[in-house]
């Protein structure tokens, strides 16, 4: 028997299936969540159910790999630069 179960029977009642709980959503969040309830005819909780739900199934973005002319893959620009000297440091470096 687990603790809901318990529960349940303490307290003569019980929702099965349904979790609540209390968020704090930053202001823009809210009116986006709001917004996206209102327009789907459904409750603020499904809404951010439904949106996360949405996030999570979406695919990874493609990382973003270059080739050079020669068809050697390449880092994508930082604006930093990799020197030799910076090169020849961590050949020294033991593992």
């Amino acid at each position: 028997m687990n603790y809901s179960t318990v529960w349940c029977i303490l307290k003569k009642w019980c929702i099965i299936g349904d979790m609540r709980t209390n968020v704090t959503l930053e202001e823009d969040v809210h009116q986006l969540a709001s917004i996206y309830a209102r327009a789907k005819g459904i409750t603020l909780g499904a809404a951010i159910g439904e949106l996360i739900r949405k996030a999570e199934a979406a695919p990874a973005p493609a990382p973003d790999i270059r080739r050079s002319a020669s068809g050697l893959a390449m880092f994508p620009p930082t604006g930093k630069v990799l020197t030799a000297k910076m090169v020849k440091e961590a050949e020294c470096e033991p593992e």
